[in-house]
Parts: C-alpha cells; structure tokens; sequence
C-alpha cells in the first residue's frame, strides 16, 4: 500500500513538472517571437499562473483598447487547455459577463499541440470576428446578426469606458 501511495504521488509530481517544463518553454517562445498585438507572462513566481494583454483590434471595435486575461494552467497541461477568462470587460457574442470565453480551442476541440501565443491569437481573430452561432451571450448575438451598427457602436463605448486609460 505504501508504494502504491508513493507512486501515485510521484507521478503527480512528474506530470507538474512536465507541465513546468512545457509552460516554460512557451514563455521563452513568447519572449523571443511575441504574437502581434498579444503579450503574456507569469503573476510572479507562479509559472501556472500568467497575465496577458492583447490589444483590441485595428479592424475591430476593440481597437485602442487593452485587454487584461488571466491563464489558468491545469497540472496536466498541455493535455489539458488553460483555463482563460477576460478580466477586462467586453461587449462580445462569444464573452460574458464573467470573462469566460466560448472558443472551441479551449473546450473539445483543444489538442496539446496548441501554445498560449496560438490560443492569445484565436482570440484577437475571435475579437476581429465573433462567431455569433455558438454565443455565450444570446442577447449580443441576437444584436450582432440583426442590429449590426448597435452592436459595434456598444462594443467600442465599451471599448472605451473599460479597456482604455
């Protein structure tokens, strides 16, 4: 029984450190080639939890604004996706008022071949282009589809009132 539990309590510890090694080199990859318009890096010194900014969008009604996210790394990762959430808030489809994020990427169809700087540019072109059939928000959907000046004319005084100093 006691190798057992020992067992057990190793193999978490190699898959935390596997993940660790992974989350590092994915800082290193960030610092040397940052996505456009995206940064992100560690809270500290706790590598599974990051800070990230992206910059709204020029073609968007998110442009000029600075958009805080917070990175969850699961112990599993990158078998498991990042948790995500927006800190800053948005007038989007696919964001609520929460700050969670409707992107396939990272719920089913996540694969451990994906990087943060991939998933920070999903949401850039997520923000470009909200995807109004798979809404997390109904309402702002309805209003995306039907009421297209309404809608981009909130999300910039959005744009505006939270993510611009």
């Amino acid at each position: 029984m006691q190798a057992h539990t020992f067992f057990r309590c190793s193999s978490v510890v190699g898959a935390d450190n596997m993940a660790s090694k992974r989350i590092q080199k994915e800082f290193l990859d960030l610092q040397k080639d940052p996505p456009t318009s995206c940064s992100a890096g560690p809270v500290g010194d706790d590598l599974f939890h990051w800070q990230a900014t992206i910059m709204g969008p020029g073609e968007s009604p998110y442009a000029g604004g600075v958009f805080f996210i917070m990175i969850h790394f699961p112990p599993d990762y990158p078998f498991k996706p990042p948790k995500i959430n927006f800190q800053t808030k948005v007038y989007h489809p696919n964001i609520n008022s929460n700050g969670s994020i409707c992107l396939d990427i990272l719920k089913e169809q996540w694969s451990p071949a994906l990087t943060i700087s991939k998933v920070l540019l999903s949401i850039c072109s997520l923000l470009t282009d909200p995807n109004p059939d798979d809404p997390l928000v109904p309402e702002i959907a309805h209003i995306y589809k039907n009421q297209r000046t309404r809608y981009e004319e909130t999300a910039r005084a959005w744009t505006q009132k939270y993510a611009m100093n």
